[in-house]
């Protein structure tokens, strides 16, 4: 197989994380003989340092030509004080919208041995494994946006929440889709007895429901889902919203794994393959350059490229076994330094964990090789 891969490493962390994230990448492709074509490109507040913006048209063009993207993280304080058009965040924004990135899939599973990880009581998160799938392209973030001043002098501001019958229903194929492969169970969250673009949500995905019999449907109004997360996790299988619900409910989703350190995710667009993958985390930039960054949801991200553009589930599976047997045999970063392990556990740096990873992987690599 031969593939273009962009890589954007972003600040703080993401340069770090991004180059692990690499490593895996080429490792799989010399063991499976594929050919990764792999170029980098800047983004966010090291593009804006360089050009002057967080997200160059060359770079942006590089990006439509790959066949997936892989990205480390942006922000950071030095530009917290930049206009809305001069913030790193800016180049996510403009990435979804031109590479059509409409789906953001964000699984949350609890590995037994960081149970005891989680904020939350261990009989409460033990087994849980849902999938939030956000809907990425509409609602507040690409609605009209816009202040001004009463007479009076008193500011004010607007940000315009569309959606459009076909946004939904292309997210709910997705949900309903993606549930199939699982437990068969989605959960449609929205703001129904309040908010008009939430009915039009809840009336549209049921519409699309009747073309999935087989797939339980559910809806939970936003506030009560925020608190059956903590709640009673257990219960969600697949859970559907929009754009900001999504943001908002997938961060909190996150910490029942001990850490967002942990949690990758795949925006994916309607044309077949293309995709963005990056880790949930941010640029973290109070440590970066000290070798603590976590970087295995940046490596299962890698696993999700595979799956969802190569179509290469076999080494996306191998990755992931990896991941969880490298927590299973103790190994941790400053993040889930706790959990509970046959033995000792042992705080390796990121690239420590890289090299752990990959020796498990090459494992199984090996045992796979011998059965057949």
């Amino acid at each position: 197989m031969k593939k273009k891969i962009m890589i954007l490493p972003g600040d703080g962390i993401g340069p770090e994380v991004a180059q692990e994230g690499r490593r895996v990448l080429e490792h799989v492709g010399r063991h499976f003989g594929h050919s990764f074509e792999i170029n980098e490109g800047l983004i966010g507040g090291h593009s804006l340092d360089t050009y002057g913006e967080p997200l160059t048209d060359e770079v942006l063009q590089q990006c439509k030509d790959a066949d997936a993207v892989l990205l480390g993280a942006v922000g950071g304080p030095k530009w917290d004080q930049n206009p809305g058009e001069l913030r790193p965040e800016k180049a996510l924004l403009k990435l979804r919208k031109e590479l059509g990135l409409f789906a953001n899939l964000r699984p949350v599973e609890v590995l037994a041995p960081l149970a005891t990880a989680s904020p939350l009581k261990k009989e409460i998160v033990a087994d849980v494994d849902l999938l939030v799938v956000r809907e990425l392209t509409g609602g507040l973030y690409f609605g009209k946006k816009e202040q001004g001043q009463t007479p009076g002098g008193e500011n004010w501001a607007v940000d315009e929440l569309i959606y459009s019958e076909h946004e939904v229903e292309r997210i709910a194929h997705v949900a309903f889709q993606t549930a199939r492969k699982r437990r068969n169970k989605v959960t449609s969250v929205d703001k129904a007895n309040v908010l008009e673009s939430s009915r039009l949500w809840r009336a549209t995905v049921e519409r699309v429901h009747t073309e999935y019999p087989d797939v339980e449907l559910e809806h939970m109004l936003v506030d009560n889902a925020a608190m059956q997360l903590i709640r009673s996790p257990k219960q969600f299988d697949v859970v559907v919203t929009e754009n900001m619900f999504g943001d908002i409910l997938s961060d909190e989703a996150s910490v029942l794994a001990g850490s967002i350190g942990l949690m990758p995710s795949a925006s994916l667009s309607a044309s077949a393959g293309l995709g963005l993958y990056e880790s949930v985390h941010g640029s973290a930039p109070d440590i970066a350059g000290q070798e603590k960054a976590n970087p295995l949801a940046t490596i299962l991200s890698v696993a999700m490229l595979l799956r969802h553009s190569f179509d290469l589930n076999p080494e996306a599976q191998l990755i992931e076994k990896a991941v969880k047997q490298v927590i299973k045999d103790g190994y941790r970063t400053l993040d889930i330094g706790q959990g509970e392990t046959v033995g000792e556990t042992q705080v390796l740096g990121t690239t420590d964990m890289t090299d752990a990873v990959i020796s498990r992987l090459d494992q199984s690599i090996t045992q796979t090789e011998k059965v057949k």
